[in-house]
């Protein structure tokens, strides 16, 4: 009843909202789903903690400490976006970027959208699973393009051209999966590309068909976590859409796509019983993470500027997920959330300074502390977190992962700490101005529309000083689980 609910509650957001987006209740009625499906994650989550592992749907859904973490924190990331778009929308229809038309086909896509990460993270089957990130494809190809201006059209084309492309090379993948799980299981349909059936037999999958279907899928998947050197459509898509849909597209959208890249992992290391998919995800991670830093040098949009930097964690996690082992998979998922509620929250502040400054140009914000202190500590808070200064929780996840890495792989290290340094000096030499300026803008009155971003980095803060043992053995579960 739970999972039903937690798929349920967007599909019926999607409907309703298709139907009502355009009223001027269908903000508040965007949050009220998206709290209803976060209540019905918690619901699953205690049943997964009480009862461990569930298989129900005649095995078609899975949930384990694995992905129930992950419902959790898309649900949750899911709500405060919610949260935070009824102000900046309404803010964006008063400016005329936006009609009533165009907020009900956001609104609508917007669940829909929640609905399909959660379908990827949920189901137990490679098919559906594909399915479920070509839907996800979909509907934000249209949110992308809400404001139809000719650049959020092209990132909107480039964005759907790089992912439809990656998307095929994951369903070559998938189909070389079940091809290798018929040679084991036999005719069983659909069933073959059952998760846990792939699991329970991956030792005697034909592992030269799995080494090369990890390839596509990698290729494919990694196209949407954002991967070097297939990471070109993430900066214009974050930087053309609405705000709203950046915070979600970085907080979750790559997390669900290297949700679904571990998977295979799992799969594919059991089979061909060699350290050859770990050796690939650090190679793209590392190569990902350096290149996103260097990159972050060159921007001046406030909004491709925080894209670039989702580049570069997204690397670092991927990078940890091939150093492999209990440590390393622990500081992953542990970044994963750290980067998904910390950079949500930067997201929502450069909207609001954007909106302030009437442009998305670093150069003309300028003295958000004068204009209005709230938006100024919210960026240099969250640019602060996301760049790994204790005591916010990513300084102990990098740590982590810098100190496994110098242990086990010591000529990676370098590469790391080139990315990490080259990133912190980029990010703090353009913020710094924008909050610290000059400026003659008339200060704004202050608004409770930034609450989401407090609540994301006092929880960051939170895990920077304090883990719960509760919340430790749930990812420790979680890391044993991907091997």
């Amino acid at each position: 009843m739970e999972l039903l609910l937690v798929l349920g509650f967007p599909l019926l957001g999607t409907l309703l909202l298709a139907l009502l987006g355009s009223r001027r209740f269908a903000a508040e009625l965007n949050v009220t789903i998206s709290l209803a499906t976060l209540i019905a994650a918690a619901l699953l989550v205690l049943r997964v903690i009480r009862h461990g592992p569930l298989l129900v749907w005649h095995e078609q859904f899975f949930v384990d400490p694995f992905n129930v973490f992950l419902v959790a924190l898309t649900a949750f990331v899911g709500l405060t976006t919610a949260i935070f778009s009824r102000p900046y929308m309404r803010i964006e229809e008063h400016h005329g970027r936006v009609t009533p038309n165009r907020l009900r086909l956001y609104h609508s896509m917007y669940q829909l959208f929640m609905g399909a990460m959660l379908l990827a993270l949920l189901t137990n089957n490679m098919g559906l699973l594909w399915v479920a990130m070509e839907a996800a494809t979909l509907s934000t190809v249209l949110l992308v393009s809400l404001y139809r201006t000719r650049a959020s059209l092209e990132a909107a084309w480039k964005y759907f051209i790089l992912c439809g492309v990656g998307i095929a090379q994951a369903l070559f993948g998938t189909i070389l999966l079940y091809f290798a799980a018929e040679q084991t299981l036999g005719h069983e349909g659909m069933t073959a590309l059952l998760w846990t059936h792939l699991n329970a037999v991956k030792a005697h999958l034909e592992p030269r068909v799995l080494g090369l279907a990890f390839v596509f899928l990698l290729v494919g998947y990694g196209t949407k976590v954002g991967l070097a050197p297939l990471h070109n459509w993430l900066p214009d898509a974050h930087a053309e859409g609405p705000t709203p849909v950046s915070a979600v597209l970085s907080g979750l959208l790559l997390n669900v796509a290297l949700y679904a890249v571990i998977r295979c992992k799992v799969l594919v290391e059991g089979s061909i019983g060699a350290a050859l998919p770990g050796r690939m995800l650090m190679t793209f991670g590392l190569l990902t993470a350096v290149l996103g830093a260097f990159f972050l040098w060159r921007q001046r949009d406030i909004k491709r500027l925080f894209a670039y930097s989702s580049i570069e964690h997204m690397g670092i996690v991927t990078f940890a997920f091939g150093l492999g082992g209990p440590i390393a998979n622990f500081a992953a998922l542990l970044h994963m959330t750290l980067h998904s509620l910390t950079k949500s929250s930067i997201f929502f502040t450069a909207g609001h300074a954007s909106q302030a400054a009437g442009t998305q140009r670093m150069d003309g914000i300028r003295g958000l502390l004068g204009i209005s202190p709230t938006i100024g500590w919210g960026l240099m808070l969250g640019s602060i977190a996301i760049l790994g200064m204790p005591p916010f929780g990513v300084f102990a996840s990098e740590f982590l992962i810098l100190t496994t890495a110098m242990r086990e792989h010591p000529w990676a290290t370098p590469f790391l700490l080139i990315a990490l340094g080259v990133a912190f000096a980029g990010i703090f030499s353009k913020v710094q101005p924008m909050v610290f300026g000059e400026s003659d803008a008339p200060p704004l009155p202050h608004s409770p529309a930034l609450v989401p971003v407090f609540v994301h980095l006092a929880m960051v803060l939170a895990l920077g000083l304090y883990m719960p043992p509760a919340l430790a053995e749930w990812y420790r579960a979680a890391a044993r689980l991907i091997g």
